[in-house]
């Protein structure tokens, strides 16, 4: 396609248009997929249970709390009557689509979970046709990013991309975590990553970790929807209880490896108990020290479910398990022949350093951290990637481009559109052009 340029029109492209375009696979990241508990059995209906608004908490705590079996490296639904899919329909696109797509999502117009529905419509706009040149991958979030169920899924769609196009190579976008299920598939398939993949383009993907934000979501929880449509969702300590579980969340902690400004700490304003006049001391923990912090905080960590009570403290085997993920993706190559583009978000306050209590309040037991409001020092970034993280791919990018705005909403920015539309080879008809500006690359 070099040198070639494709018009976008509001009328769909011809056969013969969509014949000559490279097609294009959309990845997600985490919580960015619509999960379905369907039933073991004959009988019964699918539910959706992520996302969804009206019963939101009560189907979540019911159908997709889990544990982690370490014998499998599977992270488990607790309830054994059904088990958690992701849909398949519309080529994978339905999933990363509006992760609630209900009547009520649209008619209150809550585009916080409007996924990947922008950046379809103008792919399809430009020219792309679902199911020929434009497909979705959508997976189990729960489960780690380098987990077989989610390795031989991406292949199995790359594949399928590539066929349908009539042998073209696949033009990879991929969102947050989405770009570290890719990288860890790059280090276990290169070969295949190779033979499939022409151009990749990640957006907003935590390469270095998430410091403020995943620190805190392994110890108080994560609010995924902000503002009055948060009443209506799942609940920061039932999100909490999950995340304890999730090899993918572990797999996003701050990289230790990596050469920070300043290294991400998680600070306790702590009454000190050997002192008989109750003062109060800081206690500051590294990116290696607060694995014992998270053991000590969560210990008493507990759930009840069907009448019975199940521990939930910090994971130590899905630990381990994501030191080696951590590991893979440190020394993951990028193949010769790959074009890598890279855009991160820019100019909003991002999580980096955790605080917990304070000189006025100080934490008496550790456990108590896990109830306790954060308060945070910020870097610049997305809102819950640092710019600095993002940034740090460590392949050979033929761009790197910072634009302002939020994690999730980059993924329905005109700028971004711009952009994927100019790395793509393919240019909007349109008298209101976008004016875009390079805010920093490489």
């Amino acid at each position: 396609m070099v040198g070639r340029k494709w018009w976008c029109f509001d009328n769909p492209a011809s056969d013969d248009d969509v014949a000559d375009l490279d097609p294009i696979l959309l990845v997600s990241g985490v919580g960015g997929s619509i999960l379905n508990a369907k039933p073991k059995s004959w009988f019964g209906i699918t539910t959706r249970v992520w996302v969804r608004i009206l019963l939101a908490d009560l189907e979540f705590r019911k159908k997709v709390w889990s544990l982690y079996n370490p014998e499998t490296g599977y992270t488990e639904a607790l309830d054994d009557s059904s088990d958690i899919v992701v849909p398949q329909d519309d080529y994978g696109l339905y999933a990363i689509d509006i992760l609630d797509p209900s009547f009520l999502v649209k008619f209150l117009n809550i585009t916080d979970v409007y996924h990947f529905h922008d950046m379809i419509d103008m792919l399809v706009n430009c020219g792309y046709k679902k199911g020929t040149t434009l497909f979705g991958y959508g997976y189990d979030f729960r489960q780690s990013n380098r987990i077989d169920q989610l390795m031989d899924g991406l292949k199995e769609r790359l594949e399928t991309a590539y066929e349908a196009s009539g042998g073209r190579k696949v033009n990879l976008i991929s969102h947050s975590m989405g770009g570290l299920l890719v990288s860890c598939f790059i280090s276990l398939h290169s070969d295949v990553f190779a033979k499939y993949v022409n151009k990749w383009i990640t957006i907003a993907t935590p390469f270095q970790g998430a410091p403020g934000c995943i620190n805190d979501s392994l110890l108080t929880g994560l609010q995924f929807v902000d503002g009055f449509e948060s009443h209506f969702f799942v609940s920061r300590w039932s999100m909490h209880q999950l995340l304890v579980q999730c090899p993918s969340i572990y797999e996003m902690l701050p990289n230790p490896e990596f050469k920070w400004k300043k290294q991400p700490e998680i600070v306790v304003w702590r009454k000190d108990s050997e002192n008989e006049q109750d003062l109060v001391k800081i206690e500051t923990y590294g990116t290696s020290g607060c694995v014992g912090l998270f053991v000590e905080a969560l210990k008493d960590n507990e759930i009840e479910y069907n009448k019975k009570t199940i521990p939930l403290p910090f994971n130590l085997d899905i630990y381990k398990w994501a030191t080696t993920t951590r590991k893979i993706l440190n020394s993951v190559q990028l193949p010769k022949g790959i074009d890598f583009y890279n855009i991160y978000g820019t100019s909003l306050e991002t999580p980096f350093d955790v605080c917990y209590g304070s000189e006025t309040d100080p934490i008496t037991d550790s456990t108590e951290i896990c109830h306790t409001l954060p308060e945070y020092t910020f870097v610049d970034g997305d809102g819950t990637v640092p710019a600095e993280s993002a940034m740090g791919d460590e392949f050979e990018a033929i761009e790197r481009v910072g634009i302002p705005g939020a994690h999730r909403a980059l993924l329905r920015d005109e700028i971004v559109f711009e952009y994927i539309r100019k790395w793509l080879g393919i240019q909007e008809l349109s008298g209101r052009r976008v004016k875009t500006s390079k805010v920093g690359s490489a």
